[in-house]
């Protein structure tokens, strides 16, 4: 509950409440599902009533509440890749993206490994050497390869 009021940022408050965002919006669908039995019924045309009742309401429930699984899913997702990366980032050494900086720093660090090249990333190794391509067959004259043979 703390973490709604964290004006700073640095905690996530989608994974702790996604499961009561869910059940609120099961508890939603539940009762807008019975508010539109009640009506189909409250029309007095049994026929659209029972149409309601076994069809539309809960195929209209089913893809409401997987949208809504979906989205929060997603949600989780996105943030737990996000604090994962994070914790890898951490345990290589560097500072990760949210972390409170001091004064002078102003952004991410990289590992400590990148701080023995001067702060540069290392320098790439040098490709590895093919021989060099063959030049085709000069024929001699105008360069042209030579006519075949008239027959």
């Amino acid at each position: 509950m703390k973490n709604l009021f964290d004006f700073s940022f640095t905690r996530f408050v989608a994974p702790s409440i996604a499961r009561i965002v869910y059940i609120l919006i099961m508890i939603a669908l539940g009762v807008m599902y019975l508010f539109f039995v009640i009506s189909a019924f409250a029309s007095r045309n049994p026929v659209l009533g029972v149409l309601v009742l076994l069809v539309i309401g809960p195929l209209i429930v089913i893809i409401y509440l997987a949208l809504a699984r979906i989205g929060l899913e997603s949600l989780v997702a996105g943030i737990r890749t996000a604090e994962n990366t994070a914790e890898l980032i951490r345990m290589q050494g560097g500072t990760p993206p949210g972390a409170h900086l001091g004064p002078q720093q102003h952004g991410p660090v990289g590992p400590q490994s990148w701080e023995t090249h001067g702060g540069q990333y290392p320098a790439p190794q040098q490709p590895q050497q093919y021989p060099a391509p063959q030049q085709p067959q000069q024929y001699p004259g105008s360069g042209q390869p030579p006519a075949p043979p008239a027959q």
